[in-house]
């Protein structure tokens, strides 16, 4: 695979910046800044030093640290995806989870709920394990996954 520069100036950058080494040394700084102010008489420079420091180094911070969580978002959702297609009795309704609106998530998220309440009751009656054939979100699920299966299929 071939990537961009960019690609690996912020992998290498994101690697450098989590160190603990990396914070070590920004304490550091920041400190020799501290005990340097008697020298300068506190002034007007001397604390706008540190001052455009710092909101350059944020600034371009917040992008590498954006880039960074989107390539490990997608990456990490095109993993799930793959899980969720491959196991027989998962809902294949699920894979677009992402794409819906707060409202459409919430109600996924309650019938989630419902039957992690239904497994957990049944496990504490039963004591084992085997209340997992419980395990089917709803009917509705059921047949959201069939109509996405068929708006894949007609594509």
């Amino acid at each position: 695979m071939k990537s961009s520069w960019f690609l690996k100036f912020s992998n290498t950058l994101a690697k450098l910046a989590g160190r603990a080494s990396t914070f070590v040394i920004a304490v550091v700084l920041v400190i020799v800044w501290g005990l340097s102010g008697p020298l300068f008489h506190f002034s007007d420079t001397w604390q706008l030093v540190i001052n455009t420091s710092t909101t350059i180094v944020t600034f371009l911070m917040v992008f590498l640290i954006q880039n960074t969580q989107n390539r490990d978002t997608a990456a990490m959702q095109i993993k799930l995806d793959e899980i969720i297609r491959a196991i027989d009795t998962a809902h294949n309704a699920l894979l677009d989870l992402e794409k819906l609106d707060q409202k459409e998530l919430g109600n996924f998220r309650k019938r989630s709920e419902k039957l992690a309440r239904r497994v957990t009751t049944c496990v504490r009656k039963i004591g084992t394990l085997t209340c997992l054939h419980f395990a089917t979100i709803a009917p509705e699920a059921a047949s959201a996954d069939a109509s996405l299966k068929k708006g894949r299929e007609g594509k």
